[in-house]
């Protein structure tokens, strides 16, 4: 069974296994350089134009699973040796175009970057040519198109732009690191920088004696999980986490139990919030709606609730973060987050961690996850959280009624967030997430699809008949 969308994932993966394979033997270090050789052995390319140049992007992404470039505090880094295969994009003159006599697409450019050869054919001037689209919508034919790269399309906050190599090249201050353009990127030119060798470093280190003494790792998973890995079952994943040397796995849905009960009794207060459980959403208010800040809500996320709460009951625990979402990564460079967790590793990275080590998933016996509700499990897609601040506002017998505005996707995040700006907004929460779907979308899933919102639901259902109240009640 297939464990990935698409092939850009597994020769991501592929570099990820071998890495964390060498890490695991402790020879990372001596045998690094081996590897663009060992994943591309022959004499024949199969991705590019020669094997030299195949090698050469392996030696890069090997580099990305080491962490990558230090000097970028983006978790989103562009491979740029990769990123030469799009065309450059902009506005063509297709042809479509008839040498109509009207010339509208010329009399609405601004900037002189229309002319006409002697059929009249228009053509686009690239040096002169702002990318306005004018001239498009005037086209009585629509013979004047625009074209984007796939990643630029696919950055709804608009922080890629190209380099006179052409070459893409990330605007930090626009960027909220949500990995939109690391899935979509047809040659995997842009990844996401891994901490693959730290979390192994992290588990070896608990094996043996340290200066503080043996410390036990905790895995914290996100729900989406549940529709991850589908040639296993979930409690086999469970057990193969505890193979890997993790003491035990936690649901993030706990955190979010707590996290609902909270942001409930913070919504009643306020009277009006958005949600602060994405991190993406959340710096994509810092950066285009600043103003708004005051309305976030002021609990963390999930993540970062449940492992406060495993370092402050638990002397010498480390927590490990294993989820869908690149964003998380950067959330982990927070001061606020820095003392609880770690590092973080996406579901891509977890399937490589655990081929690295040769555990077969489907051989293994089921463990138990049982830790949070049927809504904190569903926090994972769009909809939960505001589901689950309905039902804590019950528990608590607080009388409120939630007027949500459920955005999935910063397009939609977007439109509400100005609506809310212009003091227009029909609703008092807003759940902002900014992937497709929720959580279930994020750049780290292994899949990708409407299927894995059954399965969250499905996985939700398994632990209906606890209460939010219920499920925090082992914490008191």
């Amino acid at each position: 069974m297939r464990k990935f969308d698409t092939k850009v994932q597994h020769a991501k993966y592929k570099v990820l296994r071998e890495v964390a394979r060498l890490a695991w033997e402790d020879k990372l270090l001596d045998k690094v350089l081996d590897i663009p050789a060992m994943l591309a052995p022959g004499k024949e390319a199969t991705t590019r134009c020669c094997v030299y140049k195949e090698r050469a992007i392996l030696g890069e992404r090997v580099k990305v699973a080491m962490g990558g470039d230090k000097e970028n505090p983006n978790v989103i880094q562009v491979i740029d040796i990769a990123c030469d295969e799009c065309p450059v994009g902009g506005y063509e003159v297709t042809n479509a175009c008839r040498g109509c006599l009207a010339h509208r697409c010329e009399d609405v450019c601004r900037f002189g970057a229309l002319s006409f050869d002697s059929n009249h054919v228009a053509h686009i001037d690239k040096s002169k040519c702002k990318e306005c689209g004018a001239c498009a919508k005037v086209c009585p034919y629509t013979a004047i198109v625009g074209r984007k790269r796939p990643c630029q399309n696919a950055c709804k906050v608009k922080a890629i732009s190209m380099n006179d190599e052409k070459a893409a090249i990330i605007d930090n201050s626009k960027c909220i690191q949500c990995g939109a353009c690391v899935y979509q990127c047809p040659f995997g030119a842009i990844s996401d920088k891994s901490y693959i060798v730290d979390a192994i470093e992290i588990l070896k280190r608990s094996e043996r004696n340290t200066i503080t003494g043996k410390y036990k790792v905790y895995a914290v998973i996100a729900p989406s999980i549940s529709s991850q890995f589908s040639y296993a079952k979930l409690g086999q994943v469970i057990t193969g986490l505890k193979k890997l040397g993790f003491h035990d796995v936690v649901e993030a849905a706990l955190g979010a139990d707590m996290v609902a009960m909270a942001e409930a009794k913070e919504l009643a207060e306020k009277g009006l919030l958005t949600s602060s459980c994405c991190p993406a959403f959340v710096q994509y208010i810092k950066s285009a709606f600043p103003n708004l800040l005051p309305y976030v809500s002021h609990n963390q996320s999930p993540m970062t609730v449940l492992a406060k709460y495993i370092k402050d009951t638990t002397p010498n625990a480390k927590v490990i973060f294993i989820g869908p979402c690149t964003a998380k990564k950067a959330e982990l460079q927070l001061d606020e987050v820095k003392p609880y967790v770690d590092t973080v590793l996406t579901f891509e990275e977890l399937q490589a961690l655990i081929d690295s080590r040769d555990i077969d998933l489907a051989s293994l016996e089921e463990g138990v996850l049982d830790n949070a509700s049927y809504y904190g499990r569903i926090f994972a897609r769009s909809g939960g959280l505001t589901d689950a601040a309905a039902q804590a506002l019950k528990e608590q017998n607080i009388d409120f009624e939630v007027k949500p505005v459920v955005c999935d996707g910063i397009e939609a995040c977007r439109t509400a967030l100005l609506k809310l700006s212009k003091g227009v907004l029909d609703g008092n929460f807003i759940e902002g997430m900014a992937c497709i779907g929720g959580c279930i979308g994020g750049a780290g899933c292994l899949t990708h699809g409407e299927k894995n919102k059954a399965e969250v639901d499905k996985y939700g259902r398994e632990a209906y008949e606890k209460t939010i109240s219920g499920a925090i009640s082992v914490l008191k």
